[in-house]
């Protein structure tokens, strides 16, 4: 590279519940710029939540959290020509790829859902994320399954 790497912006923590990861995650929901409406989205989700799962005796935030580490993806495949063939090479996700990926993946398959209002749809996502199941989840097995099903090309890792 010619160039320096570009320097970490520095996120700022979220208004209601102090976590920069909740920072993090609202702007990768956020749509045009549009930053309060984003935010507006993932409380009331949060709060719907905590409406659904009243007798789970975890704090909203905690189980969108969990839900979270459910759909955080440990490998992925990456192509790589050898020799004029294209392989699947299995390799380990980087801690800030994991992150990435899995907010990611929650927003577009919340997007995807059927329902009301985009709070309603991300509430759904994030309660099937904590059970295991929903359209995150299944790409982060998918994931997982492609990785194992190459793991002899594991050894053109780069």
């Amino acid at each position: 590279m010619r160039k320096s790497k570009p320097k970490k912006r520095i996120l700022l923590p979220d208004p209601k519940f102090g976590d920069t990861l909740v920072t993090r995650f609202v702007n990768g929901l956020m749509l045009q710029g549009k930053k309060s409406i984003a935010y507006k989205i993932f409380y009331d989700a949060i709060d719907m939540i905590g409406e659904k799962m009243k007798d789970s005796d975890k704090a909203p935030l905690d189980i969108w959290k969990k839900a979270l580490e459910n759909v955080t993806p440990q490998v992925e495949v990456k192509s790589k020509r050898i020799g004029g063939a294209n392989f699947q090479v299995p390799i380990e996700v980087r801690p800030e790829r994991k992150i990435s990926l899995s907010m990611k993946n929650m927003t577009v398959f919340a997007r995807k859902r059927s329902g009301r209002s985009m709070a309603e749809k991300l509430c759904a996502e994030i309660i099937a994320a904590y059970n295991q199941e929903g359209g995150a989840f299944k790409r982060k097995e998918d994931m997982h399954r492609m990785a194992e099903a190459n793991k002899a090309f594991a050894h053109f890792r780069f």
